[in-house]
Formats: C-alpha cells, structure tokens, sequence
C-alpha cells in the first residue's frame, strides 16, 4: 500500500509521535523510537488531514491479549459450517477472477498475478493466496451464503479442514481450522455488525485516536539483527499488542489499515538478505529464519489460531508499482519457507506488499536495509481470543 514515498518506518501511521518528535510511527515517552524523519500524518488523503479523534489516554498497555481485547462484546459465534450453503462449481482461479470491489476501485496495472488498486488516495497490491492455502489439498470447494458471501472448503489428507468465508469482494469475513476430533479454530472473524465497513473498504483507522506508547522502542519493533538469544523471538512475538483493539477486524482492514496494524509489535528481519530486484530467498538465507520459526511453532502449540502478518517492503529504486508488486512476492517467499521448511501451517500466515512506502532507510538509492521482511502477530486483532482459549 502506497501513500507517499520515504515515510518513516517507524510505525506506519503517519500521524503518531514518539518522545514529542514526529516519527511516523507511535507516541512514547521514553526516547525517540525511530530515526527521526518526520512523516505524514496519518489520514492525510489529498493534502487534506482527515479528522480523526482526540487523543485519549488508555493507561498501561495490555498485559494480555484477553485484556487486549475487553472492549470487545462479540454476538454468538456460530460454527463456520453451520449455515446451509449452496455448492457451486467453482474454482480458486475463478474466486479471484470473479472478485469484485468498491466502486471508485481501479486498477493501474498487472504484474503477473499481482494487481495494482488504486482507491481512496491510496495505492496498493492485492494477490492471490489460494496457491499456498490450497497446495495439497484433498478437494476444494465452494458454496454459495446469502448476502453475496462464499464459502470456502479446503480438505487436507490428514483431516483437517480450512473453512473461509469471504464477502462479495472476495475480503475474508471469517476463516477457521477445523480438526478431525471436530475442534474449530477460530483464526478470523467479523462480527456481522461491521460487514458494510468491510465491504466498501473503509479505513477503520480513522476512528481510532493517534497512538501513544510508553514503552521502550525495543519493546515494539524488534530488529533480528540485535537478537543474541533466538529465544527473545519467542518472547517479543508472546507480548500482547500495545493498545486495548477496539473491535475485531478483517485480514484485509488491517493490511490497508497503518493504524490498526501499528496496534501489534513488529519483528523486523534485517538479516535476511534479498539480491536488488530479487524475491528469491536462498537456502542460506532461509535459515535464518529458523529463530522466528520456532518462536512461531511454539505460539501455535498453544494456541493453534494464530496469525501472523507477512510484510515485505523494497528500497527506492523503480515504480513505485513494480516495487508493490516485487515486496509482496517477497512476503510470499517468506511465507512459502516457513510452511515448507519449518511446518508453519499456511493458514496461520498471511502477506501484505507494501514497496517503499515505509523506508527504513530515507534514501532514493539503492539499500539492503530497506529491501526487507517484517512479521507481527495479528490474533488480537482479528480473532476472538476468549473463544480459542476454551477448546
């Protein structure tokens, strides 16, 4: 998603503070949490600065993620196959052909199967996950819902099934793991309450005041290549997001929403390396990945409904839309490696291209450090988490 080039990477919301010094990123009082660069503020379409709410203070961040999520009432979750469904002959290629979007949403260009939109000021890449959601399965089908929604089927050898449900924009709604003993996960869901808001795309950002930390920068992003011990993955990715999450929000809001996506801590993985132009991970590199992989594994052992989002980002050099395109298939190529190489069920990941939007590294020229990978843990803010913790 592209806003504006060279914006601090930080955090992504343009608008937020740290330490009194605009970064781009969050407000915190202990000391400048990014590299200083001032950024746009947040909501600012057009030249024009949306409203957005006062500031409010919300006290110590979450100590976990039940108490991350105390504002939430959601209505009663029914099981995700419960409703009467309509099968259809359909296949995964054809859910993406025949996906639809918001009017006012045009697409700029085609690389491959990625698509570059263009909506509300803001520009961004939309892919195709079913490859890596699919790859393997026993059968995949789809049934029809009423209000315009699908239904998902995917059937794996061992029995478990990967049931989605996505509105008429192809946005998933809801998606949850279904075991052989019965068992669902719940990985996303939208309360019905808010399907319009999903729908027509609607940044939910813009009702959340500017973001304030009060904790260390260290204690929000960390960077692999200050991690000693892999253990610290672990215990960054286990933390609970630095805000109390208002609602529960679609995979898609929080991938087009900076705001929202600045609630969870975020890993950056300086180490791994990508070749200029490149979205090619090599098996040193893939390695490397080994740390984060563990820490994940011993996450989703816990509690299997997690979700962690994959984003990947390039330097300066090109089109901005080539470099859309580029830093998603980036965030695939992570995520491909750590299902294939360490097991991470493909359902518990999802990835998100954002090019050069969030440099971390203000330059126009070439850099390693910009051409990078960085993961959050996202359950928080897309999954109920009091309804997993009682399987």
């Amino acid at each position: 998603m592209r806003k504006h080039r060279g914006r601090n990477d930080n955090g992504q919301n343009g608008g937020a503070q740290t330490g009194g010094a605009q970064t781009g990123g969050a407000q915190t009082g202990n000391g400048q949490a990014g590299n200083g660069q001032n950024a746009n503020q947040a909501g600012q379409q057009g030249g024009e600065q949306a409203q957005q709410p006062a500031p409010v203070d919300q006290g110590p961040p979450p100590t976990d993620d039940k108490s991350a999520q105390q504002a939430i009432k959601p209505e009663r979750i029914v099981p995700v196959d419960q409703e009467k469904g309509k099968r259809i002959e359909l296949t995964p290629e054809q859910v993406v052909r025949e996906r639809r979007r918001p009017q006012g949403a045009d697409v700029v260009k085609q690389f491959g199967d990625r698509v570059i939109l263009q909506f509300n000021n803001q520009t961004f890449v939309e892919s195709n996950e079913a490859p890596r959601i699919t790859r393997g399965a026993r059968d995949v089908y789809y049934e029809d819902l009423s209000g315009g929604r699908t239904r998902e089927i995917v059937e794996r050898d061992n029995g478990v099934r990967i049931i989605t449900i996505r509105n008429r924009n192809g946005d998933v709604i809801r998606r949850s793991r279904i075991t052989p003993d019965g068992r669902e996960y719940v990985l996303t869901y939208v309360d019905e309450r808010y399907y319009n808001d999903v729908d027509e795309w609607r940044d939910p950002g813009d009702e959340l005041p500017p973001m304030r930390l009060t904790i260390p920068r260290r204690d929000y992003i960390l960077d692999s290549e200050e991690v000693e011990d892999p253990d610290e993955y672990y215990t960054f990715l286990e933390q609970p997001p630095v805000e109390r999450v208002q609602r529960l929000y679609s995979i898609d809001e929080v991938k087009r929403s900076a705001r929202v996506r600045d609630i969870a801590r975020r890993i950056d993985l300086d180490t791994l390396n990508f070749d200029f132009g490149s979205a090619t991970i090599s098996d040193t590199e893939v390695q490397k990945l080994d740390g984060v992989a563990s820490a994940m594994e011993k996450l989703l052992k816990k509690n299997p409904a997690e979700t962690f989002l994959i984003e990947g980002h390039t330097d300066a050099v090109g089109t901005p839309e080539a470099n859309l395109a580029l830093s998603d298939r980036r965030a695939e190529a992570v995520a491909e490696a750590l299902t294939n190489a360490f097991g991470i069920p493909a359902e518990n990941l999802t990835t998100q291209g954002y090019g050069e939007e969030y440099l971390k590294v203000n330059t126009p020229g070439p850099n390693r450090e910009n051409r990078r990978v960085a993961i959050r843990r996202i359950t928080s803010l897309v999954a109920p988490v009091a309804s997993n913790s009682e399987q």
